[in-house]
């Protein structure tokens, strides 16, 4: 996906909340949609916004699907934004 997919998803603070509990290690859907008290389908759109957009992975693992960051996509958006300045860009 494109950056403007990428500025989208993050618009939306539930989603940016996901990924910081997601920062912490991978999670089940169970286990966000308890953190969140959300419903499971409000949860499912919201991971596959995610998903769609690369920032995050999932893998099965016996009967569990399991979510995960994936670092790569803000490792090229941290690049993108230095370029605006920044310690890195100062004179």
């Amino acid at each position: 996906m494109g950056l403007a997919n990428t500025f989208k998803v993050l618009s939306d603070p539930l989603r940016r909340n996901i990924l910081v509990c997601l920062k912490e290690g991978k999670l089940t859907a169970g286990e966000l949609s308890d953190k969140f008290n959300i419903t499971p389908a409000a949860l499912s759109y919201h991971l596959k916004l995610l998903k769609n957009a690369d920032m995050i992975m999932e893998y099965k693992l016996k009967n569990y699907i399991y979510y995960e960051l994936n670092t790569s996509v803000f490792n090229e958006l941290i690049i993108w934004i230095n370029q605006f300045g920044g310690e890195h860009n100062e004179k």
